[in-house]
């Protein structure tokens, strides 16, 4: 009996000391702090569940869809993602609720009319930000539904980069005037690659055309706006294809390949060149007297046509002043000759120039102007007596050498004035012989037609020579009266071996051209006029190197853009799709067919800026991993 009761006794200790044990793990457990083992990270977007109406209704006359998905959803900037067309003149509400995007449509909506609702990727799921491409919605306010679809690529006419984020629009009138009278008839917008795809369409005839459109009306009615405009008609149809589509056992093994007929909607190969017509408002942005002896008016545009001016305050010559352009003509400085005028605290001036009127048109305006500088502090007699009597305040005067030169450099010599006199005889340029002798060689000396405070210093340098020039001084006189200091430079000329040269024969078009070497980052090294056929490039430093050619249908030597109102087109631009490489004591011959490769890939990727994002590769990993 006794032993009964001490085994009972026995089972209760043990199961108390078990509870004891499992509450105590139990509160251990839940008071332990730690990153959640969450399962892979979500690299898929939200799927497409129901909506309402359903896909392609008919004879829906409502002003708000509803959309629902598989996840909670976000919506991303809609105003500039999400097209609806035909064009809406008020922008609809698009918002989204947990799982549901909702469009609510404030214009009127059209009878018998098939719309579009066209998301892009604006439509994201809530945690990993994973866009839904290529979204959209269709539904009819008719018996039916238009299926057609147009399709292409827009690319900047100058340098082919990929053009997002701009309208494409078709018109049912045919008429020139309807891109500027008339919004758009069908829209969509390009993305990242500069791919576009007008849904929806009815059967018919349509002009096509590309719009960057700043006021939102659908049509092209702002000088600054670029555009694109297709001279063939576009005629919506679809034809029967297939393609191939693969079955996978796994990730390695291919189970099916199999045939899938489709109907393929053309034109799909649909291509359109953007630009931006030669258009800017001019008119004066500001003046400024940064010195007592000039002062500068800065314009918006390249000026062709020098401002009248009158002082009032003074009588002074025709010519007051010595005149310098810089930044492309925009800005014109006037450097005053006399000092009875500059030593002038506050010039009055009346000047007279051309701005642009409310239609684009230059006509003459007038301004009163006043010009003042700050003088400095004047000098005390202590500060006089502590300056050095025979320092002499001399013209500026830098010439531009970083020997061993390129054998196709020029040396720049510049000056902070403008030059009342030089004597270019003075200036000395000598070749080594031998150790001790110098040979004095010609030259020519030329301004410079871009800034007439510099002058260039013209030959031909040839290989592994050795120079020095020599210049005395008072050689260059400036117009305020000071004269340069006495200057010696020597430098040497690069060897022969040292370069690379290129020559490519150009093939697929005709007419006047010319090429232009690029660097990694799309800029212009060199270039190079069309000749019997081809582009002579010499003396190429070693890199590597990207091409373009411009037809050059006007023969100006620059590229130019197009114009609407004239149906002119921008000219000509192709890649060569590959780089050249340039290395020392190289000579190249490189054939060419510029329409060998589609435009849509000729430039090569390394030098696309607009470059479609990646995205996002995630492995197989948990979340909180470490």
């Amino acid at each position: 009996m006794a032993k009964s009761k001490f085994l009972q006794m026995l089972g209760k200790v043990i199961l108390i000391l078990l509870c004891g044990i499992f509450f105590s793990c139990l509160l251990y457990a839940c008071a332990s702090v730690g990153s959640p083992q969450g399962g892979p990270v979500d690299i898929n977007p939200p799927r497409f569940v129901s909506s309402n109406p359903l896909p392609n209704s008919k004879n829906y006359n409502k002003n708000k869809i509803e959309i629902f998905f598989d996840e909670l959803v976000l919506i991303d900037n809609p105003s500039e993602k999400v097209i609806i067309t035909p064009p809406q003149m008020q922008f609809p509400v698009i918002k989204s609720s947990g799982r549901k995007v909702s469009v609510e449509i404030k214009d009127s909506l059209l009878p018998n009319t098939t719309y579009t609702i066209d998301f892009g990727n604006a439509i994201t799921d809530n945690n990993e930000k994973n866009p839904l491409g290529n979204f959209s919605f269709a539904f009819s306010t008719g018996e039916v539904v238009d299926s057609l679809v147009a399709s292409g690529t827009l690319l900047n006419a100058e340098n082919l980069e990929p053009i997002s984020g701009f309208l494409i629009g078709l018109h049912k009138n045919l008429q020139d005037t309807a891109f500027t009278k008339i919004p758009f008839f069908r829209t969509s917008k390009t993305d990242e690659k500069g791919q576009f795809h007008i849904r929806n369409i009815s059967p018919g005839t349509y002009k096509i055309y590309a719009l960057n459109d700043l006021n939102r009306d659908y049509k092209f009615d702002q000088p600054g706006e670029e555009i694109a405009f297709h001279d063939s008609l576009v005629i919506p149809s679809f034809i029967p294809s297939f393609r191939m589509d693969t079955i996978w056992k796994d990730s390695i093994t291919v189970d099916t390949i199999l045939n899938v007929h489709y109907n393929r909607f053309i034109p799909d190969d649909i291509v359109l060149f953007s630009f931006k017509e030669k258009f800017e408002r001019q008119y004066l942005r500001k003046y400024e007297r940064t010195e007592q002896h000039k002062f500068g008016f800065y314009f918006s545009a390249p000026v062709d046509t020098l401002p009248k001016i009158k002082f009032l305050n003074k009588q002074v010559p025709k010519d007051f002043a010595f005149v310098e352009y810089s930044e492309g003509k925009k800005t014109i400085n006037y450097w005053l000759k006399d000092s009875l005028i500059y030593l002038t605290d506050t010039l009055k001036i009346e000047v007279s120039y051309q701005k642009s009127d409310s239609l684009n048109k230059l006509q003459w305006t007038k301004d009163t102007l006043d010009l003042f500088v700050k003088r400095p502090r004047r000098a005390d007699k202590k500060d006089k007596k502590d300056k050095k009597e025979d320092k002499v305040d001399f013209l500026k005067m830098n010439m531009e050498v970083s020997s061993p030169i390129d054998v196709f450099d020029t040396i720049k010599i510049k000056f902070s004035e403008p030059l009342l006199h030089f004597d270019s005889k003075q200036i000395l340029l000598q070749q080594k012989r031998d150790s001790v002798k110098w040979d004095t060689l010609a030259y020519s000396l030329i301004q410079s037609k871009i800034n007439p405070m510099h002058y260039l210093i013209y030959r031909k340098w040839g290989y592994g020579n050795e120079f020095k020039i020599s210049v005395d001084s008072a050689v260059f006189i400036g117009i305020y009266g000071k004269w340069n200091d006495k200057q010696e430079l020597s430098f040497k000329t690069k060897m022969e071996n040292d370069y690379g040269h290129l020559y490519v024969n150009i093939n697929g078009v005709e007419g006047p051209g010319f090429g232009e070497l690029l660097d990694a980052s799309d800029r212009v090294v060199r270039r190079s006029t069309l000749k019997d056929g081809g582009l002579l490039f010499m003396n190429l430093k070693p890199s590597k190197y990207y091409l373009r050619y411009i037809v050059d249908s006007n023969d100006n030597g620059i590229w130019d853009t197009g114009d609407y109102a004239l149906k002119r087109h921008p000219e000509k631009v192709f890649y060569y799709p590959l780089f050249l490489e340039i290395r020392q004591n190289w000579e190249v011959e490189q054939n060419w067919d510029v329409t060998a490769t589609p435009i849509i890939r000729q430039k090569p990727l390394e030098i696309t800026k607009n470059k479609p994002k990646e995205k996002t590769k995630v492995n197989a990993q948990n979340k909180g991993s470490h």
